[in-house]
């Protein structure tokens, strides 16, 4: 264990601290002085100011921001409420504040415990509450979780995807990002073996490591590059005193946003780049849409070493799972036991963390399953973050994880308070409106039965009873089919 990464790493930031606050102060100051603030020279010392305040991380989950949602065609407020709530996790219900004419499918979004806080997938969770009901796994950073509280590993995040879909009863479906694929299946395969009436009806895998063999990326292959002793021994480090969590064993989240960043150095830096061009230049659109995605990008979180070392150990290194070797708990994943969730899997054409191939491999595994209720889907033209967020995201593949979830949402159809019981139509009745539809008498030989049933209206409004007096169809010419054209 590297005891002095997270110490020293933590020593800088509270260094650089005063720096970054003095820089949004001269922002504060030249937003109040646009005199000034509105030349060339201030451009260039506003963007050269918020480089500097972006210059580093957030370790403290950013708001949703989602205060409200289309739907019905009407604005709804949204309530964040916590359903559940643990010492690693809450379990977070975005409530519609004036209820849908119709239930909604209840969908958990499984949130990826990769470095990065749960409002990464803001812009998955605002497209579906206009026509789901949306719960989402809020993870809390091991830093401010005492040791007092335990462990949290592999075998624990399954646990908690578990419970979370108890929680939100039967009939749910379930819907994973990245990393936590491998953990639902789990989950929905020990539900299935337990035959929990609590199985969803529905399970979306989006984006992957679910067989890693598969077109192995340069995330795969570091993953594979090194014995797991050398991941211990270079990346783990304790929580530095000053946090709740202090002395816990965590792989901290600046460590991997470094790795992220190392992949795509380059595109990094161009971004940054043209942000301080175009704030410079007076154009601020483009510059403000980088900013907002790297305040989000530097919200990081750290992750427990016992879970990052099971997750390379088992998904990464061993590939437990598609070799039928994954255990939960002491028990056996078998995805072959799943029979009843249907399911979808969606992938990125140029992916570069879970590549073509890996996320589609969980339709091998569930060989129980009967062909109808598998989907899959490769989203062309877009990358691993495309997947789950942008204008592809909500036009091309939101609507067919709509329509799986639509498609399988065991709730019954909700009838209007308007509608009337059907009553029967009498023999004459019927002959007339035959009468005035030639064409529809000329289609088919129809013959009336001699006996029809009479039902007559109930004092509840629901219709019983039946006649017990037969009686006699008019008789009537046999019906020909039209003779076929010559041609």
């Amino acid at each position: 264990m590297n005891l002095f990464a997270y110490p020293t790493y933590q020593a800088f930031a509270d260094m650089m601290l005063p720096m970054r606050h003095g820089a949004a102060l001269v922002n504060h100051s030249l937003d109040a002085w646009p005199a000034f603030g509105d030349t060339s020279h201030g451009r260039s010392i506003r963007a050269a100011c918020e480089l500097l305040t972006l210059a580093g991380l957030t370790p403290v989950r950013p708001p949703f921001g989602i205060d409200s949602v289309v739907t019905e065609g009407k604005s709804v407020q949204i309530v964040e409420e916590v359903a559940a709530h643990t010492p690693f996790c809450s379990l977070l219900h975005f409530r519609k504040d004036t209820a849908p004419s119709h239930p909604q499918p209840r969908v958990l979004v499984i949130a990826p415990m990769s470095g990065h806080f749960a409002t990464l997938l803001r812009g998955t969770v605002r497209t579906m509450l206009a026509e789901h009901d949306v719960y989402i796994t809020d993870w809390h950073n091991p830093r401010d979780v005492p040791l007092s509280q335990g462990r949290f590993g592999f075998n624990e995040y399954v646990r908690h995807v578990i419970d979370f879909i108890e929680t939100i009863g039967p009939g749910a479906h379930l819907l994973a990002v990245c990393q936590p694929t491998v953990a639902a299946l789990a989950a929905v395969a020990l539900m299935a073996a337990d035959d929990n009436p609590a199985q969803p009806a529905s399970m979306t895998l989006m984006a992957g490591p679910l067989d890693t063999r598969i077109n192995p990326t340069r995330v795969n292959e570091l993953a594979k590059s090194k014995p797991i002793e050398w991941f211990e021994q270079n990346l783990i480090s304790a929580v530095p005193f000053g946090f709740a969590g202090a002395h816990r064993r965590v792989y901290p989240g600046f460590v991997q946003l470094t790795a992220f960043m190392a992949m795509n150095l380059n595109r990094h830096l161009d971004s940054f780049e043209t942000m301080h061009y175009e704030r410079a230049k007076g154009d601020p659109t483009k510059a403000d849409t980088i900013r907002t995605f790297y305040e989000e990008y530097f919200a990081t979180m750290d992750l427990t070493a016992d879970f990052y070392l099971e997750t390379v150990d088992t998904v990464f290194q061993r590939h437990a799972l598609p070799l039928h070797e994954l255990e939960v708990e002491g028990r056996l994943v078998e995805p072959s036991k799943i029979r009843r969730t249907a399911l979808l899997t969606v992938e990125g054409e140029k992916d570069d963390i879970c590549a073509v191939g890996q996320t589609l491999a969980a339709q091998d595994m569930c060989d129980k399953l009967r062909p109808y209720l598998k989907t899959h889907h490769v989203q062309t033209g877009v990358g691993h973050y495309g997947v789950f967020n942008g204008h592809r995201w909500e036009r091309q593949i939101y609507p067919r994880v709509r329509a799986v979830i639509y498609d399988n949402e065991p709730r019954a159809v909700v009838v209007s308070s308007r509608a009337r019981t059907i009553q029967p139509v009498s023999v004459a009745a019927a002959a007339e409106v035959m009468a005035a539809a030639p064409a529809a008498v000329a289609v088919v030989d129809v013959e009336v039965g001699s006996a029809t049933t009479v039902v007559t209206d109930a004092p509840n409004g629901v219709s019983s009873g039946s006649g017990t007096k037969p009686q006699q169809a008019a008789s009537r010419a046999p019906r020909r089919r039209p003779p076929a054209t010559q041609s």
